[in-house]
């Protein structure tokens, strides 16, 4: 790695402890519940009885026993109020902010401004509420991500096979799973072969040849093949479930500006406190009371949560998945940016760099044959081969039979010929000599870090067909405008070789790349970065990165929209596409500058109603209707996003759905069915009538 971990080698543990002094916070002190069902009607209950008791209060004017029941149903609406103040004093030993109303609204209540002590409990119910709306809103956008596995499944016992619910799996059972299917354990397979994509937990291209003794994990696809896995790890054990876990308690730990103001709020509750017990006696109990509404009190607690929430989902709705608020927060702090190679800045499936052809063969021959052999596979190498072959204008023929061979290759035979397409080695075992010629190409497409693909005719070898990764299009408009965001670091992380590395590095402008990278290595490189005084962020997209992830500031991982990260991330850009990375950083700005108004917005009712208690002699309810104006105005900015930029994605032939027009004969109706990638089931019907009668007229 041309010494570039060791230079900081020094620096590793230093990083390391000063990441668990800074990152690392007390549960205790960060942890917010995500409200249940029955906490969100309780807290709706509970804020529509102190508004009843507010109404009350208002009509004692028109009839003055209402008085009574408004104080009743006061004093029923403050119980919630009241446990927290008796948990502060009894169980903490803490006078806190809560305390410190208490006593406000006490004074008030006996200085019989009921109504006024009303407005102060409707909007204490009022920021709970929707603290809990926010929440329990992104929670039920990311709830379900996660919930693709059968609800059944196949187990053998002894001889017999029996279907039995997936709850019931447990460790060492024996697991059945056939092509098409999908694996709902994390195991090991004890017999069979099966060709799998890994790609929602791996992050590989290429679906990965399984034989026995390979480990398998939940929710990950058997493509072809049938397999009998035993139970490791089933339900929430499994890694999937616990990054699905993950994912629903994204906005529980509190910001860094949120925990800024309750610092603040802390330290002063104390010294107010006593100023209160001065001002009592000697001005009275109005502007004591303003005085107390002075504090900064619970705002923060309810405006920073709220803004980081709306950026959450608002995120989500652009396809970004954000597992944790404070990387949010922080993401803007971000000055270095490492890429993982394979899967984030190429594309899931390779491209034919070109068909090599051999002996008497030319080059149509060799994609033609490949073509006829893989024209009903599935896999990444079958649909490069298919697409290339499209556009050269060659047609596959029909054969008679297969033989597809898992981790080989595919043999059919077609008119008496033999067609073998796969690996040197597929051919190998088949009893076929491979070219001196063939051999150099081999090595040179290693050296690249290219696939080769052999096509033989009956004992023959016809060609090869070099399969190279696809750079994404959208990469060098991202680096760009990267860039621009303040990004001042950029490389490549790539267990390839260092020819191919460097070759794609320089080609996008990176500013380092490292090669032949072991898992453990790419913790390293993350770590000797921060060394040098770098904020680091990882974008990787397997297991095999998940280590550097964890060691990064920030961890970013790329899926497409049917397959979302389940591994180590804490954002995930789950449509597939690098613009989103802009996106991110744009909205990570924007919470940032959210954030410092809200804490500006917390400090600013105080200021004016200190200044009212002293000067301006501000009545008890004047206190409150600033409180309550300026708190308006801030929510209303803590639900604000802003518009971000339009992103600059690019469109493939691929996302454009293929449209096959229909003419039904009888009343004249037009059915276009479009084979739209992002319908459930792969095909959308749209029927068209009425234009359809002047479109045959015409």
């Amino acid at each position: 790695m041309n010494g570039k971990i060791r230079q900081a080698s020094a620096h590793a543990q230093q990083v390391e402890e000063r990441q668990d002094e800074t990152l690392i916070i007390p549960n205790q002190q960060v942890e917010e519940e995500i409200p249940s069902e029955e906490k969100l009607a309780e807290l709706i209950h509970y804020k529509i009885t102190s508004l009843a008791s507010m109404g009350l209060f208002a009509l004692t004017r028109l009839w003055p026993p209402l008085g009574v029941l408004g104080l009743g149903f006061y004093i029923y609406s403050a119980i919630p109020y009241m446990r927290d103040v008796e948990k502060s004093l009894t169980k903490d030993h803490k006078i806190n902010v809560d305390v410190l109303f208490f006593i406000g609204d006490s004074l008030t209540l006996g200085s019989r401004k009921y109504f006024t002590a009303a407005i102060g409990l409707y909007l204490m119910h009022w920021g709970k509420h929707s603290v809990a709306l926010a929440k329990n809103d992104s929670k039920t956008k990311l709830s379900g991500l996660f919930e693709n596995l059968p609800q059944k499944v196949w187990v053998q016992i002894g001889e017999e096979e029996m279907e039995i619910p997936l709850t019931d799996v447990k460790k060492n059972h024996l697991v059945i799973v056939d092509s098409g299917g999908v694996v709902p354990v994390d195991g090991t397979i004890i017999e069979g072969m099966a060709s799998i994509d890994q790609h929602p937990l791996t992050g590989e291209a290429q679906p990965v040849e399984k034989e026995v003794g390979a480990p398998v994990f939940a929710h990950t696809m058997v493509i072809t093949g049938r397999i009998l896995i035993r139970v490791e790890k089933s339900g929430d054990e499994t890694a999937a479930f616990q990054i699905g876990n993950a994912l629903l308690h994204a906005t529980e730990f509190k910001t860094g500006v949120q925990l800024k103001g309750e610092k603040w709020a802390d330290m002063a509750t104390l010294p107010m406190l006593a100023g209160a017990a001065i001002m009592l006696p000697t001005m009275g109990p109005v502007p004591t009371i303003v005085f107390i509404n002075s504090h900064i009190g619970n705002r923060i607690r309810v405006l920073a949560p709220m803004s980081t929430m709306t950026h959450i989902s608002h995120a989500l709705s652009h396809g970004i998945l954000v597992k944790d608020g404070r990387v949010l927060e922080n993401l803007h702090k971000i000055d270095t940016i490492l890429f993982d190679k394979t899967g984030t800045l190429t594309m899931e499936e390779p491209e034919v760099g070109k068909v090599i052809a051999l002996a008497s063969f030319n080059e149509t021959d060799v994609l033609a044959h490949a073509a006829t052999a893989e024209q009903r596979q599935n896999h990444p190498i079958a649909r490069a081969i298919m697409k290339k072959a499209q556009d050269a204008g060659v047609q596959p023929s029909q054969h008679q039979d297969s033989e597809y061979r898992i981790g080989y290759g595919i043999i059919v035979f077609r008119k008496g010929i033999v067609i073998r397409v796969g690996s040197m080695r597929f051919l190998e075992e088949e009893g076929i000599i491979i070219p001196e010629t063939v051999l150099q190409h081999q090595e040179w497409a290693y050296e690249q870090g290219y696939t080769l693909v052999l096509v033989s005719m009956d004992d023959q070898v016809a060609g090869c067909i070099v399969l190279q990764p696809t750079v994404r299009p959208e990469v060098r408009d991202v680096i760009a405008r990267l860039r621009q965001q303040g990004i001042k670091h950029l490389a490549i992380v790539s267990g390839d070789h260092r020819e191919p590395t460097r070759q794609l590095a320089e080609s996008l402008g990176m500013d380092d790349f490292f090669h032949d990278v072991l898992p453990q290595d790419k913790a390293d490189i993350v770590t000797a970065l921060q060394g040098q005084g770098r904020s680091v962020g990882f974008m990787g997209d397997g297991i095999n990165d998940t280590i550097a992830m964890k060691k990064a500031n920030a961890s970013i991982s790329l899926r497409g929209a049917t397959t979302i990260a389940m591994d180590m991330a804490e954002i995930v850009l789950m449509d597939g596409d690098l613009n989103s990375l802009n996106e991110l950083l744009e909205l990570s700005e924007k919470l940032r500058r959210n954030l410092n108004r809200a804490l500006m917005f917390t400090l600013a009712p105080g200021v004016i109603n200190l200044g009212g208690a002293f000067i301006f002699h501000f009545s008890i309810l004047t206190s409150m209707m600033v409180n309550l104006v300026l708190g308006s105005f801030a929510a209303w900015n803590a639900r604000r996003v802003g518009k971000l930029p339009e992103p600059k994605k690019k469109t493939t032939q691929d996302q454009i759905p293929h449209v096959q027009l229909t003419v039904n004969p009888a009343p004249a109706e037009l059915e276009v069915c479009a084979c739209n990638p992002f319908a459930e089931n792969g095909t959308s019907m749209l029927t068209l009538r009425p234009f359809f009668s002047e479109f045959q007229k015409s």
